[in-house]
């Protein structure tokens, strides 16, 4: 008896891997149990959208973007080889070359350019839509970076005054001197310490005065040595790591103002955060460059002192910058609240309160 059966060649029986002709006992049972796979296969043809497997535009994206199949494993937890692979089937999937492999490097074909921006916006935008669904049942959330010395000495101490008017609001802060990309990390507000000028990026929230500052204890037990500021010769500098970031938050703009740009102190000890600098002040290891107003609530509690006049108005200061991303009544509350409070304006409880 003859079988005329009109079928095409599934591919996974050619490579041996079609689970539905398992156990077939001849050639017609095999083609007819494969009928399934053929079905799939023709839905496949009728998809409204023809995408290669999100964890290879994800790898692929990742490397793009650091030109390195080594970092890109890091930040995604794979090893570099199973980049490599996940890149390879990407290519062979897509019948174009993404990258040219040169001798220690990485470089984008024209093909790759244009798939990189493709990709990058189309997994940012699912990135976005994702969270929102997870957090829209969940508390309501608004993340902020900025530096350690304005998180610990001057956001922390007065946040309690948001958290009162607005209890549905979960404040993270990560707290660092790396500048942060708002919308690859997710993050919806960014207090940036940056020169203070109309080239400025943000809504401008202070200014900053610096002058020197110790404990009261240090500066009773200093007497006459430190009534001037030639007398700091005689003591401990409190310093930052000169980190390139921080250049206005150590000596020399104040020093230079006094004409001693040449002074040499007893002694140096340096920081990585200056809200740590401030402490080792207040526990009277040494004169710190003090900054108000971040650090006006310690002054004002006389836990620092200053032992002379001699402010100096920075060209430095604070300003916070809103994601494009976070167009939401929790961050618009939040940045209200914010830029009332540090100008003094009205009641935190009545400007900052987040609206449903």
């Amino acid at each position: 008896m003859r079988h005329d059966l009109q079928v095409s060649y599934c591919p996974k029986i050619m490579r041996g891997v079609c689970d539905a002709s398992a156990g077939a006992a001849n050639d017609i049972q095999e083609w007819i149990a494969c009928i399934p796979c053929m079905r799939n296969l023709a839905l496949m043809s009728r998809r409204a959208f023809d995408l290669p497997p999100l964890e290879l535009l994800v790898a692929f994206e990742a490397a793009a973007r650091h030109l390195s199949f080594t970092r890109a494993a890091d930040e995604i937890a794979l090893t570099q080889s199973a980049v490599s692979r996940q890149i390879q089937a990407l290519e062979g999937r897509l019948g174009v070359a993404l990258f040219r492999r040169l001798h220690r490097s990485l470089a984008l074909t024209e093909e790759g350019r244009a798939f990189f921006q493709a990709a990058s916006s189309a997994l940012s935008d699912l990135d976005r839509a994702t969270r929102a669904l997870k957090h829209s049942d969940e508390l309501k959330t608004v993340i902020v970076t900025t530096t350690a010395g304005f998180a610990g000495l001057w956001l922390i101490p007065r946040l309690s005054s948001f958290v009162a008017a607005n209890p549905g609001v979960d404040v993270r802060i990560s707290a660092g001197n790396a500048i942060t990309n708002l919308e690859r990390e997710g993050v919806d507000v960014a207090v940036r310490y940056q020169a203070i000028d109309a080239a400025s990026r943000g809504t401008r929230l202070f200014g900053e005065t610096v002058y020197p500052v110790c404990s009261p204890k240090l500066r009773r037990d200093a007497g006459a040595r430190l009534e001037f500021p030639a007398g700091l010769v005689h003591y401990t500098l409190l310093r930052m790591e000169p980190d390139g970031s921080n250049q206005l938050q150590d000596w020399g703009l104040w020093l230079h103002a006094m004409k001693l740009a040449g002074l040499r102190p007893a002694g140096v000890m340096h920081f990585s955060s200056y809200d740590q600098l401030i402490q080792a002040a207040v526990a009277g290891q040494g004169v710190a460059l003090g900054r108000l107003p971040l650090i006006d609530r310690l002054v004002k509690t006389r836990k620092l002192v200053a032992p002379f006049a001699g402010g100096v108005v920075s060209p430095r200061g604070y300003c916070v910058i809103v994601a494009a991303q976070a167009a939401k009544p929790e961050v618009a509350a939040f940045t209200a609240w914010l830029t009332a409070t540090a100008r003094g304006r009205g009641s935190a409880r009545q400007k900052g309160r987040a609206r449903p």
